[in-house]
């Protein structure tokens, strides 16, 4: 059927967020017709255009998509506005998150197989009381851990999200094997359980923060309750598939430990290969201390500052929890000083609003504070031209990611200084 032929140009145009942009048309008959103008895709390598086809999606649609019924399932698991609405890596960061929650969902499935065997069930000698008071026991034993936890390593878990993320899916993994195990020594099987359980409560306080966390830099239109909860749906869907897989999985397994070992390595290393996929797709803006240290070496080095992406696909993953510098940021001044002579010596020359200080147990006192002083010179110089590269190459410089304690000074010789 011939689509009318229009008197006018464009009346007016509309765009559904960054997907086609559309114009209304006066036709020969008085109606309106719309005349959609192109499309966006999207995949694994980011974003694509192509020439105007297929139909528009309706109302309430994306306009311009050639697959309306796919266009409104995605939304049902994709935060709204997408891709707009979330941060350049938010896709492919999701794709593996999602290949690693399926390898880990059948994972679970053979670890819960082995704990419930080694509990009594399906035996008719096992005592209903004794599986009680194990299943008590394992679960005070995670609730003590997870409070434990999240007192010790709770702060630390912001500034390094990434590698707490990791860590957390690998000592999940972890769990599930000494799960998997307890069986084959039920002599240990109470203690195994415990320590497993222990792990899985550490995995749930490092991962559900840090997911916390991933899930504020993903969030780019205060939209924090959206990828958040699209990020759920999304898990819920793919542990569906892991359920329905399962239920084909385990009669195959439960007759022969070796091959459910056999299979569990697998894939622990599918989940594995998948979680540092991941993480390795994140591109943070804002600095940690790792990051820091990777740009400053290279500001210093060739005096220009590297971009998010190149400084974090340069950042250890495994070994980030561990800096090999110690840095520590809002100390009290006991660790600092000994005297007023030396708190002298530290504040004479600058009027910053912090002080450095040298590990004096690296150098002799006296050089100290020569290193200080020639320290706060070259700063001075350097740092506006750093904080302008920082800036210039997208970091977000109003916020940061160090850990940062709690004490801070103020000289009451000088009201208008403060020392951070």
């Amino acid at each position: 059927m011939a689509r009318p032929t229009t008197r006018a140009g464009p009346l007016c145009t509309e765009q559904f967020g960054s997907q086609a942009a559309r114009g209304c048309c006066a036709a020969a008959d008085g109606s309106l017709q719309w005349e959609t103008w192109g499309w966006r895709w999207w995949g694994f390598s980011g974003a694509g255009t192509a020439n105007p086809g297929g139909r528009d999606a309706g109302e309430g649609g994306a306009p311009g998509t050639a697959f309306p019924t796919l266009s409104r399932l995605l939304a049902v698991f994709l935060p709204q506005g997408f891709p707009d609405s979330v941060s350049p890596d938010y896709l492919p960061y999701q794709l593996w998150d999602s290949v690693q929650a399926f390898a880990s969902s059948l994972s679970g499935s053979l670890a819960t197989h082995a704990v419930l065997l080694g509990i009594g069930v399906g035996n008719a000698k096992a005592s209903v009381s004794a599986a009680t008071a194990t299943w008590i026991v394992k679960d005070s034993t995670g609730m003590l851990g997870r409070i434990v936890f999240a007192w010790w390593k709770g702060s630390k878990l912001d500034c390094n999200a990434k590698q707490w993320r990791l860590f957390a899916d690998i000592l999940n993994d972890v769990a599930m094997f000494l799960e998997i195990m307890a069986p084959i020594y039920p002599v240990c099987f109470t203690v195994t359980i415990c320590i497993s359980n222990l792990a899985k409560c550490i995995v749930s306080v490092a991962g559900g923060a840090t997911r916390a966390a991933l899930t504020m830099h993903q969030a780019r239109r205060n939209n924090m309750a959206d990828v958040s909860a699209k990020d759920s749906s999304q898990e819920t869907l793919v542990n569906l598939a892991g359920l329905l897989v399962s239920l084909l999985m385990l009669p195959l397994v439960s007759d022969c430990p070796s091959f459910s070992l056999g299979c569990f390595f697998l894939l622990t290393a599918l989940h594995v290969y998948a979680n540092y996929r991941a993480v390795h797709a994140l591109v943070i803006e804002t600095l940690n201390e790792g990051r820091l240290r990777l740009v400053l070496k290279h500001f210093l080095q060739r005096g220009e500052v590297l971009d998010p992406t190149s400084a974090n696909r340069m950042e250890p993953l495994w070994t980030g929890f561990w800096p090999s510098l110690s840095l520590s940021l809002g100390v009290p001044l006991h660790r600092l000083i000994s005297s007023v002579f030396e708190l002298q010596q530290l504040v004479e020359g600058h009027r910053e609003p912090y002080l450095l200080h040298w590990d004096q147990s690296q150098s002799p006192k006296k050089e100290s504070w020569v290193i200080i002083k020639d320290t706060h010179q070259v700063l001075d110089k350097l740092f506006p031209k750093f904080l302008k590269g920082l800036q210039d190459m997208g970091w977000k410089t109003e916020k940061h990611q160090l850990e940062v304690d709690e004490w801070r000074a103020t000289w009451l010789l000088s009201p208008e200084k403060k020392i951070l």
